[in-house]
């Protein structure tokens, strides 16, 4: 069992070496059989501390515990150094990819201003939009402002309505359940216009906000 653990251990040693080789990026280095030798190392200790996984359930009981200890650390390591792997492939993907798309980007023949008009036509499209949108709004508000001047008119008439039939009733000598009626009617017609006035008000609110 110890003559495997420090084969074992030799290789871990011999892994790490490798991976400083792939860090340096030298151009006669061939790193694609580096990463090879890698796997296979780590393939390697795997298979050796499944081995002596068994060796130490068949050895002394007193050492069974610091033996277990041993294997797990070299379990830990070779789990650390795959996930070194898989990361330096995932960088070397990465880069192998911008490579690829730096050299598309270079060799790639523009015409002449092609998105360039279409961009052009379409914030065009999009102001004339919203200069139509904005003459809808100020149609909307003066038309609105003409409803409520109509309806300040049609309530200065009532007014004046009001006052002539108060005279006429003071004239003719008409009757107080009379006159209570005319200004309950008066009071009554103040307050359609009032409501009119305010729901013409809320319509234009909403008009501006949807077209907003």
């Amino acid at each position: 069992m110890e003559t495997l653990y420090h084969q074992t251990n030799k290789l871990v040693q011999e892994t790490q070496h490798s991976f400083s080789q792939l860090e340096k990026k030298h151009s006669d280095l061939d790193l694609q059989a580096i990463e090879h030798d890698i796997q296979s190392k780590i393939n390697l200790i795997n298979s050796n501390c499944e081995r002596l996984d068994i060796l130490c359930m068949k050895g002394p009981v007193s050492q069974r515990q610091n033996a277990k200890m041993r294997v797990d650390q070299l379990k830990y390591d070779s789990r650390h150094l795959a996930a070194a792997l898989n990361s330096w492939r995932s960088q070397l993907t990465r880069r192998q990819r911008e490579e690829t798309e730096r050299e598309a980007l270079l060799s790639k023949k523009f015409t002449p201003n092609d998105q360039i008009d279409i961009m052009i036509d379409h914030n065009l499209q999009h102001n004339s939009s919203l200069r139509n949108a904005t003459h809808g709004m100020d149609d909307l508000i003066q038309h609105g402002s003409g409803i409520l001047e109509g309806l300040r008119s049609q309530r200065s008439t009532l007014k004046g309505a009001h006052k002539r039939l108060v005279d006429i009733g003071n004239i003719l000598g008409l009757s107080n359940t009379t006159m209570r009626l005319i200004e309950q009617r008066a009071r009554q017609d103040g307050l359609i216009l009032i409501a009119g006035m305010v729901f013409t008000c809320l319509i234009i609110v909403l008009v501006i906000i949807y077209l907003t």
